[in-house]
């Protein structure tokens, strides 16, 4: 499986951005997709995932501002952030686990077999 993030850029508090994500290279589409974000220094964070079913969870960190979509067609996952804050600043990795039937089983890192390279997201007061 390849993951490819795109959208990542400078943006000022309160504004909006949306980050997306190419999935390649696995034709059985049951996996849970999600996104994580790590400042250097710190543990990989996650912040949103979707399952097979489009059953969607978010951290308390993000939820009511970010949203997590995919368009199976396209094999694309996206990230709309909407009210940044300067602590959203970090880079930004898209994450595929196919290995529990399309359920998101943990919001562990570990957990997840394939990352993108990430995209970095700076966010300025």
């Amino acid at each position: 499986v390849q993951l490819k993030e795109s959208g990542g850029d400078s943006v000022e508090a309160g504004g909006s951005l949306r980050l997306s994500c190419a999935v390649s290279g696995y034709t059985d589409r049951n996996y849970c997709m999600a996104w994580f974000r790590q400042v250097a220094g710190e543990e990989r964070e996650g912040i949103a995932q979707i399952n097979t079913h489009g059953e969607i969870s978010y951290s308390d960190s993000v939820k009511g501002r970010f949203t997590i979509s995919k368009d199976s067609a396209k094999e694309t996952l996206y990230l709309q952030m909407d009210r940044v804050k300067p602590e959203d600043t970090a880079m930004y990795y898209c994450a595929a686990d196919p290995f529990h039937s399309g359920d998101c089983v943990s919001w562990r890192s570990q957990q997840f077999p394939y990352f993108g390279q990430g995209t970095q997201v700076t966010v300025s007061s």
